[in-house]
């Protein structure tokens, strides 16, 4: 009897110490995509391609960008909690009409054919952008920062700080009338989604990038962006604790 309980202690002990393994796995970059409507072909809903997503422990982002009056905060097809985050930022040079909100589900729910909804309740057939990123094994959102540079040809971030390895998401958000845009990160940044060349009709410039990061530290990310605009740019900091 002191053997077989022996034998159980350790096989408990071990299956302990694998799930607290998984629990502290560093995050990494999981699904994601873009949905963008260029102006006047717009629907109501804005509905995301689906993505296959992990059922448990990942963390989620959606950011809006587009007409102010369509600035909705997002739903999603398992029923996650968003909650906004930073501040919402208008796009210079358009009278109030543009801007970009940012929403996060931390520790979410996914599976099989992982949609986000919103909503255009003031004008369906405008111009919208929508990344949704998912990012794996990530608890908290450590640290967010938020900026609008003057437009030049290097527009650099705010910094974010972490305390251990987290997965760093980086969105671009160009605010000019170009039609055929380069957005270039550093810094060991990865873009990993764009809308960069739009149609002639227009749309919401946006460029997602990602780095991985192994240990603390003070990080954040410049663009090289051709031609020269200005850009709302966002830097979000995941970790697993």
């Amino acid at each position: 009897m002191a053997t077989t309980l022996s034998l159980l202690a350790i096989s408990l002990g071990a299956r302990g110490q694998a799930l607290g393994d998984a629990v502290t796995q560093a995050p990494t970059l999981g699904a994601h995509t873009l949905l963008t409507h260029s102006e006047g072909m717009g629907v109501s809903p804005a509905v995301t391609e689906p993505i296959d997503t992990q059922a448990v422990g990942s963390s989620f982002i959606v950011l809006n960008g587009g007409y102010v009056k369509n600035a909705n905060a997002p739903t999603d097809s398992y029923g996650n909690r968003w909650k906004r985050v930073g501040r919402g930022a208008e796009f210079n040079g358009y009278g109030g009409a543009f801007n970009v909100t940012a929403y996060v589900a931390i520790a979410g729910k996914g599976g099989d054919g992982h949609t986000v909804r919103i909503d255009k309740s003031g004008y369906p057939e405008g111009e919208i952008s929508v990344p949704f990123i998912e990012v794996t094994h990530a608890g908290v959102l450590k640290d967010v920062a938020q900026n609008y540079p003057a437009p030049g040809l290097v527009l650099t971030s705010d910094s974010v700080t972490t305390t251990g390895p987290a997965t760093l998401v980086a969105v671009w958000w160009g605010d000019a009338g170009i039609k055929r845009m380069t957005a270039r990160p550093d810094d060991g940044f990865t873009v990993i989604d764009s809308y960069l060349t739009l149609p002639d009709n227009s749309g919401v410039q946006c460029a997602v990038a990602v780095r991985q990061v192994a240990s603390a530290g003070t990080y954040r990310v410049s663009w090289v962006g051709s031609p020269i605009q200005g850009a709302i740019l966002w830097l979000f900091a995941f970790q697993s604790k």
